[in-house]
This record gives structure tokens, sequence and C-alpha cells, in this order.
């Protein structure tokens, strides 16, 4: 019996794109994330069996005339289209344009936006099958092993597709527990992507993204991915499971220098943590690594992260004023963050911080507060940003409700150039104050002579942080003369 097709597409937007972070854009620093739940998801169905193609185009650089003759002479029965909010529109063009070609192709969209607006999002278009709601690993697998996709769609659960004049969404997916049934997702990166076309200012490069866990059991009200797609209940591969595809990158990727954990919280149980520095110290595994974390971190912990190759920490911050903090749900007081950064020095990890401004209750007095907090806890890199609202997020609700989003047009969510835009003003503040606020606290914290001095002596004493430090350098430090648009990570 002949093998079902299948191929997955990060589909050509903006030179660079990264759809794939919390925040889409082409950003500043030149941060490219890997397409990590398309990959994710193609690695279960090649464990069932399925023949695939994955297409990267923003880091291949892959027109879509290129990709519309692949998908062409590879005939797929299925093609799962990532999206997001800002490229929404883009996204549908393409599928489109995939009909217009493969008209017998079963077209799938799939990601955080089309999680939070199902219905209004196969709206768009009669060229959209069918859009997958929260995890769809499984939706994939389900979908091309379906003997008649338009008779027995119904059977599948967590999509919503078009019956005659109408939208039907199916029963809720449940998210997966047991995430050692997925196989590496390195696997897939290792047969379709390149290594070398993937870049995050705050690991060593080049560098492979993995994730340890899905879901986060924190509340704050701009966060995406657990709002939208991988719920508050947090799912654990095995300890044995990580370490084991951590030694596969090591052996397999021939000039890696790094691993970033992309959980929304690696740090999250810190008795995971400690045991995953064990392990990876057990069998000897020599590989620096990087992983998202709270501000409240111990000493202990980190000591034993730091032993088994954690070389930074990216932390979201956020804000110098408790009151907002609270305000977001942050959970955390500016006495943990302050402790926790004496601790990571003395650890000896590096910490990427990540400021927030426009929060609800925003003012000129709390940015200040914001930006003297970045100088006081100085860490080894820091970001500032308004804050970026995406469907499906309470602060999207929030700000809606308000009359504080500009525009209801996704597309603008992006600059002209696919850079961040900001399309929200505070209560008391414009959009236009919170971004000149950002240029202004990017230059106060990056021009400090203390600060040059410092960068200068680390590449110096440590000749591993040159190319990372030059490769984000020459995109973003344009911008940090001259200000404009915006960059965000929404850490």
């Amino acid at each position: 019996m002949k093998k079902i097709n299948i191929a997955f597409l990060n589909p050509p937007f903006f030179k660079k794109f990264s759809r794939s972070q919390r925040s889409p854009a082409v950003t500043k620093s030149g941060t490219l994330y890997y397409p990590m739940w398309l990959s994710h998801a193609a690695a279960l169905a090649d464990k069932a069996g399925y023949n695939l193609d994955l297409i990267d185009a923003h880091a291949d650089g892959f027109d879509l005339e290129y990709v519309i003759n692949r998908l062409k002479d590879f005939s797929p029965r299925l093609v799962v289209v990532d999206t997001s909010t800002p490229s929404i529109y883009n996204d549908v063009q393409v599928c489109e344009r995939i009909k217009e070609t493969l008209p017998d192709t079963f077209t799938l969209l799939v990601g955080t936006h089309v999680s939070a607006l199902p219905e209004a999002s196969i709206e768009l278009s009669l060229s959209i099958d069918a859009v997958a709601v929260g995890e769809y690993d499984h939706t994939v697998k389900e979908i091309a092993g379906l003997a008649d996709i338009k008779r027995d769609i119904s059977t599948v659960k967590g999509i919503c597709y078009r019956n005659s004049d109408k939208v039907v969404c199916t029963e809720k997916r449940q998210p997966i527990e047991n995430l050692d049934e997925i196989p590496f997702v390195s696997t897939i990166y290792k047969r379709f992507l390149r290594m070398e076309n993937y870049f995050n200012p705050n690991a060593l490069y080049p560098m492979v993204t993995i994730t340890t866990s899905r879901g986060c059991p924190f509340q704050c009200i701009f966060c995406v991915y657990p709002q939208t797609m991988m719920g508050h209940k947090m799912r654990l591969r095995s300890v044995q499971h990580v370490v084991d595809e951590v030694e596969y990158i090591v052996g397999s990727f021939p000039g890696v220098k790094a691993i970033f954990f992309e959980d929304d919280t690696f740090t999250a149980l810190k008795k995971r943590c400690m045991e995953i520095s064990d392990e990876i110290i057990k069998r000897g595994i020599k590989i620096s690594w990087t992983a998202n974390a709270r501000a409240e971190l111990d000493y202990e912990t980190m000591r034993s992260m730091k032993a088994s190759g954690c070389r930074c920490l990216c932390v979201g911050f956020e804000s110098g004023s408790q009151i907002l903090l609270d305000n977001i749900k942050k959970r955390i007081n500016l006495e943990k963050m302050m402790r926790f950064m004496a601790d990571a020095r003395k650890a000896g990890i590096l910490i990427h911080g990540c400021f927030i401004v426009g929060h609800p209750g925003e003012t000129n007095e709390t940015m200040q507060q914001t930006l003297e907090l970045a100088k006081r806890l100085n860490p080894d890199t820091a970001q500032f940003y308004p804050i970026m609202v995406y469907p499906g997020t309470e602060a999207y609700e929030w700000y809606k409700e308000n009359g504080l989003i500009l525009t209801d047009d996704f597309s603008k969510w992006l600059t002209p150039a696919g850079l961040h835009n900001s399309v929200v003003n505070a209560e008391n503040l414009s959009a236009e104050e919170l971004v000149r606020f950002c240029d202004h606290a990017r230059r106060k914290f990056y021009l400090r002579p203390a600060y040059l001095l410092y960068k200068s002596g680390q590449m110096i004493t440590h000749p591993g942080e040159i190319k990372r430090t030059l490769k984000s350098l020459k995109t973003f430090g344009r911008y940090l003369i001259k200000g404009s648009d915006i960059e965000s990570k929404q850490c």
C-alpha cells in the first residue's frame, strides 16, 4: 500500500520572519526560531509511517514559487501550514496558491492565532479546509489517516472545518500527557533543516532548540502559548528522554555549540532542573545550554545547572513597579529579582533580562522605575519593548475592552519591514510614547561606559562569546544607535 505524503510548511513571508516565537516578527537581533511545533508534529507523523517533507521558507530563503513547485513534485495529501497573528493574511494567500496548484490537497492551518480565533480564521478563505485548535500533533496524524477526508473529518478532535455553508468545531482535543511518545524533534531538524540558519543571541552559535515540557503553571496575562495552545498544566518529558536527545544532538550535529531549552518556564520545577543537570553530568556530556527561567531560582539549583553546562538564562523581569507586576499576574516581587541576580552572578550564569512597558496602570513614573531596575539588576543583555498583545490572551481582551488596541487589522502588528509594530496604547500613554521610551531605555542601558567596558572584556576573556555577540550586534547595533521600530520576544 502506497504511503501517504504529508508536507509541513513554514510559509514564505518576510525574509528571516521568526514565526514560531511568542511574538512573531523579523527581529532586530537577528533571532530566528526553529519551526518547533511543526517539527514535533512531523516527528509523530514520521513515527506513524507517513512520507514527509518539511519546508522552512524563511530560513532557507525560499519564495512562494519554489514552495509551490516543491509541493507539486511531492504531491501531498495533506499540507500543514503554520501561521501567526501578524502573518495570517499572508498565510491564507499561500493556502490559496496551494489550492490553485493542488486542488485535491487538504490544507490545515495551525498555530496560536487559529487556536484563538478558529471560526474567524476559517472564514478568511475557501482554500482553508480546516484549522487545528491547540496541540495538533495527533490531529495531523489522524487527518492523514482518514479513508475519505471530506466525509470523515468530523471524527477528528480539535479542529474547525467548513460543512456546506457553516463552520463546525469538533470536540476539544486534550493535551498530550506522555510527551515521550513524540520522537526527538531534532531528528526532523537533522533531515530537513540547516542548523546554521537559526540564531538566538542568548545562546552560543550555532545552536539547536528543543523543549522538555509543554504548558506553564504561571498566569502572566500576555503569554500566548499557555493561553492558546499548551495550557497551564505542565506536562513533562522524562529526564532520560530529554538527556537522550541532548546526547543525540551532540553526536549528530557537527559543530553545534549550544542547546536552547525553549520551554515556557524550564525552571518551574527546581528538582527537575537538578535531575536534568545531574544526568548530563553523569553521562559526561559537554555542551553549553540556555533556558527560559523565572527570577526566583535559588543559588543551589543554579550552581548545579552551571556545572552541567548552563551558560545563560532568559528571564522576564517585565517591570520595576510592584503594582504593575501584580496587575499582570507575574507573582514575583522586586526583592526576589535582586536576590536572583546576585545568585546568578555567584553561580556564574549570564542573564538576559526582558522588560515590558505599557502594562495596565503604566505611567511615565513606572516606566522610569523599570529602566532603573534594569540598571540595578545589570543583566548581561536586556531588551525593552511595548507590550504586544495577541488574540486568545487575557491581555488582548483587557486592552480590547478598554479601547486601547489601535487596529483590528492583524497585518499592522508589523511594520512595512516586518519588524514588531506597537498597536497598543496604555491608559495614559500613546503607542508612540511607549516606543520612544523603549528606544531611550535601550540606549541608556547599553551605552553606559561601564557596560561597554564589560562587554569588551567578556569577549577577551571568553572568546566563545565573540561570534554570538558580533552576529547580534550586526543587526541590533543600527537600531541601538538610531532607535525607531521596536523589538520583542515577550519573555
